[in-house]
């Protein structure tokens, strides 16, 4: 039983010290006042010990099963040291006369007074701890003594620290609201205002001390490659290749003194522009036990990371939606009450993404103030019945219009991004991957449950690095017989005028240091002297100085010698071209998947591999072209059976198709793990967050080493 103790709490991430008071070792004691077994008292009691999850304490019922059984009132302590008393709530320490009221539940469990009080005024009246639930609710409110409760709950005002704690008993109307279909979640039913126009100010001194620090910015960096350097005169070429590689600029970093701004916020350390940040979270039945325990694990590493100048709103939804906090900055009493707001969190009902999704959007549309960014993250382990019913299964099942899960305003808009992601082996891929193309996110496949924490760290690493805005890529004909072939630029939006002589690419935001590869195809004329084909422009904005950059105009020259003996492809176009073909292969295998021919998608698959190996850039090693080639294997090993394919090969195909059209990392299965090759797109913000949250997961103890910028964090290869 110690090996298999240990094996779950390493697996957690926990280091549980585990301590069963006295009083509670008597097995005649008639009954516990939380209900169940003596057995279950014991778990109740060693739950409330556990204060080093980061994410607050996981409740008995999410332990029960893990916890192993103790006789005697013996401790069970992996680490030998005494555990000190901390509210469960916001993991503060409770020390008698440190300032701070105490609350004594009926079930014997202590609360820092202002703690549960929040978590009262969030509809909860069962336990953080042990789920039991309670007759007398705490409450802090300016009632004066005696005064009555409209006649229909007792009230006892209790005087402490200068203030009126009252403890209000439950009336007959307070349990019957608790006596509601079980598929709504207590905290449901608190007041929600109408309108969502109650978002907390911006912190305006931060904003000052930005522009002050702010110095001349690094400018986006453009390379333009030509397929060939040079094209004889009696040529006229066909889909001639032009790449253009974009690269961000680093994050900036801040060196003003934080002694000028006020109590309890401070500027990060990197000048970045601040995000506003919904979660939008299935709390659904299927969610019980351990993912609800790692959901809140990786919020509260979330909530830790944002900046004080961040906004945070929670969104949880099961059969309907609620949001639980306004957009909030994350200072510390901003994080106090969002850690309280995800420590209230509780599973039950079914799933409404639909729902969830709306109450997230109005969050986003109704708010008075706005930070630059915005994005929201959904996740979900499970599939709307809400909105669409199933309609048979595997590759017979009709496509539902995915489109009606998001909110008809985020459709035209392009300043608000979902990143999705699917949680276990039942959730709805497609549905999930549809509404981040909707939006313009990302989709992620969280195969192993371990790893939530993970994903959400590697999204958020680049959501807090965005150094560009509203980006567009201009590309125009020089020569008079150059024309435009349709661009082909994934997910982002392109267009072409003037018959072919002009495009654009609308690529958006960019994080620090990300890049973009776009392959442009152009028909080349005869001609007797060397040529400009195009010119290349590129404008976009600064998010923290608001300014628009124009950068300079650049030219793409060949020459037009007489004959040209030799010359060797370039070979950033050919591993270009290898990802925008393995990208090709990868939905085509896909749609073959989907009709039920299993065999045709695998054989797609082989035949571009065969293909990549023979490649200019493959046969000189390139990493991308590595990347691709492991990749494509194990989307051939996801499609061995129907089975496989149904349980893990949709979404992991989804989300790679998801990466490769924004050029964008995402989590696949165990690709947060440090050995998978598939990380061609991450960036150094990426992997510094990604860093911090496995060496907390780790050691859960250790406080995770401040985030700084690599500069010397290599790019993507691209050998010369």
């Amino acid at each position: 039983m110690g090996s298999t103790w240990r094996k779950v709490t390493r697996a957690l991430g926990l280091n549980l010290c585990v301590k069963v008071p006295r009083e509670m070792l008597h097995e005649d004691d008639g009954g516990s006042r939380s209900g169940g077994s003596a057995a279950g008292r014991r778990a109740a009691v060693a739950a409330s010990s556990i204060t080093s999850s980061p994410a607050g304490s996981m409740g008995a019922s999410e332990l029960r099963a893990l916890m192993p059984t103790t006789s005697g009132g013996h401790r069970l302590s992996k680490s030998g040291s005494r555990s000190s008393k901390k509210c469960a709530i916001c993991l503060g320490s409770m020390k008698a006369g440190d300032g701070h009221a105490l609350f004594t539940a009926e079930c014997s469990h202590k609360f820092h007074f202002h703690c549960i009080t929040s978590n009262v005024n969030h509809g909860n009246y069962v336990c953080p701890l042990c789920k039991a639930t309670w007759k007398e609710i705490p409450l802090q409110a300016p009632l004066a003594l005696g005064h009555p409760h409209h006649g229909r709950a007792r009230v006892n005002p209790v005087l402490e620290d200068g203030r009126m704690h009252v403890v209000r008993r439950l009336s007959r109307a307070d349990s019957a609201n608790r006596r509601r279909p079980p598929h709504f979640p207590c905290y449901f039913y608190g007041s929600e205002p109408s309108s969502f126009n109650d978002d907390e100010p911006l912190d305006l001194e931060a904003a000052a001390a930005r522009d002050l620090c702010q110095g001349r910015p690094e400018m986006v960096e453009v390379e333009i490659h030509p397929e060939f350097s040079a094209v004889a005169q009696s040529d006229c070429l066909e889909n001639f290749a032009v790449l253009m590689h974009l690269k961000a600029p680093h994050a900036t970093m801040n060196q003003s003194p934080r002694s000028n701004l006020s109590a309890g916020c401070t500027v990060p350390q990197n000048v970045r522009a601040p995000v506003d940040l919904v979660t939008v979270l299935d709390v659904s039945g299927s969610m019980a036990g351990t993912k609800l325990a790692l959901l809140k694990r990786a919020l509260s590493f979330l909530i830790q990371n944002l900046g004080p100048s961040d906004r945070l709103s929670v969104v949880a939804f099961s059969s309907t939606a609620r949001r639980l906090i306004p957009l909030c900055r994350m200072c510390d009493s901003g994080r106090q009450q969002a850690l309280q707001a995800v420590n209230s969190l509780v599973s039950s009902g079914g799933t409404n993404i639909a729902d969830g999704l709306r109450k997230g959007f109005k969050v986003i549309e109704e708010r008075r103030e706005r930070n630059p960014v915005c994005s929201i993250l959904l996740l979900s382990d499970g599939q709307d019945t809400y909105t669409f019913s199933s309609s048979g299964s595997g590759a017979r099942r009709s496509q539902p219009d995915y489109k009606v899960l998001v909110p008809s305003s985020i459709h035209s808009s392009t300043a608000v991004s979902v990143h999705s992601f699917g949680f276990g082996a039942d959730h709805d891929s497609a549905a999930m991957h549809a509404i981040a193309e909707i939006s313009g996110g990302t989709f992620s496949f969280i195969e192993s449950e371990g790893v939530l924490q993970d994903a959400f760290a590697q999204c958020i690493g680049g959501i807090l690095s965005v150094v560009v805005q509203e980006m567009r890529l201009g590309v125009e004909c020089v020569h008079p017989g150059v024309r435009l072939a349709p661009i082909n630029s994934g997910s982002y939006r392109n267009q072409l005028l003037n018959d072919g002589r002009t495009g654009f690419i609308y690529v958006g935001d960019l994080y620090a240091d990300e890049e973009r590869d776009f392959l442009i195809s152009v028909n080349v004329p005869f001609a007797i002297e060397d040529i400009v084909l195009l010119k290349v422009a590129c404008v976009y904005k600064d998010p923290v100085s608001k300014d628009t950059v124009r950068l300079p105009i650049k030219e793409v020259r060949i020459q037009r010698p007489q004959v040209v003996s030799s010359q060797t492809p370039s070979i950033e176009v050919d591993r270009e071209r290898n990802r925008v073909q393995a990208a090709e292969a990868m939905s085509n295998a896909r749609a073959a998947a989907e009709r039920g021919f299993l065999s045709d998608a695998v054989s797609i698959l082989e035949e571009r591999r065969r293909i990549l190996s023979e490649s200019l850039a493959a046969r000189a090693s390139d990493g991308l072209c590595l990347a691709l080639d492991a990749e494509l294997r194990e989307m051939q090993e996801r499609m061995a059976s129907r089975q496989r394919y149904e349980d893990s090969g949709r979404a992991y195909v989804l989300s790679g198709l998801s990466s490769h059209s924004w050029q964008r990392a995402t989590a696949r299965g165990d690709s947060t793990d440090g050995s998978s090759l598939l990380h061609s797109y991450q960036t150094p913000s990426m992997v510094e967050m990604l860093h911090r949250s496995q060496t907390l997961r780790h050691s859960p103890r250790r406080p995770a080493p401040p985030i700084q910028p690599n500069r010397s964090f290599p790019s993507r290869p691209r050998p010369r």
